[in-house]
C-alpha cells in the first residue's frame, strides 16, 4: 500500500530502473512487512539541471545516480522506518551500485481515509480491501459499511 515516487535524473536504462525498483519494493516487504503484491511505484526522471539536493551541511557528494525516494504511507515505526533507510540503502550500493550518499528518503504518513485504491472507493474504511483487518474501522451510514474512528 505504500506508494513510491522516485525522482531520478535521466540516464538509466530500463534494466537499471527495474533493479532500483525491485530492491526498493523488497526493502519495503522486509521492513514495513506489506504485501509482496502490494507494489506501488511511481518514476520521474528529470535533467541535471532541474535537480538540486545539496548536502545539508553533511559533507556527501551528490552524482549523477542520485536517488530521491519519498514513500507514503500509513504510520509506521521508527525502527520500521530506520530498517527501512539502512535496507534501502544497502541494497541500492551492493546491487545497483548507488552510493549511499547519493540516497535521499522522505516517509510521509497519511491515515486510511486518505487511500483509494479504484473505483472511487475508500477500500480500508468500506472494508473490500480483502486481507486487511481495520480494528479502528466502526458501522457507519457515510459508506454503508464502515468508517475509521479517528
Amino acid at each position: 500500500m505504500p506508494l513510491v515516487r522516485f525522482d531520478l535524473i535521466k540516464g538509466r536504462s530500463p534494466d537499471q530502473l527495474a533493479k532500483l525498483l525491485d530492491h526498493a519494493h523488497r526493502a519495503l516487504v522486509e521492513s514495513f512487512r506489506i504485501p509482496e503484491s502490494d507494489r506501488y511505484q511511481v518514476v520521474t526522471e528529470h535533467e541535471p539541471i532541474h535537480v538540486v539536493a545539496l548536502d545539508t551541511g553533511l559533507g556527501f557528494q551528490r552524482t549523477k545516480d542520485l536517488v530521491v525516494v519519498q514513500v507514503v504511507s500509513r504510520p509506521r515505526s521508527m525502527m520500521e522506518k530506520t530498517a527501512f533507510y539502512s535496507s534501502l540503502a544497502k541494497a541500492l550500493e551492493d546491487e545497483c551500485g548507488v552510493s549511499p550518499s547519493d540516497l535521499v528518503i522522505s516517509v510521509v504518513e497519511n491515515t486510511d481515509a486518505d487511500w483509494s485504491f479504484g473505483k472511487g472507493e475508500a477500500q480500508f474504511l468500506t472494508g473490500s480491501l480483502a486481507g486487511v483487518k481495520n480494528e479502528d474501522a466502526i458501522e457507519g451510514p457515510h459508506f454503508g459499511a464502515r468508517q475509521h474512528r479517528g
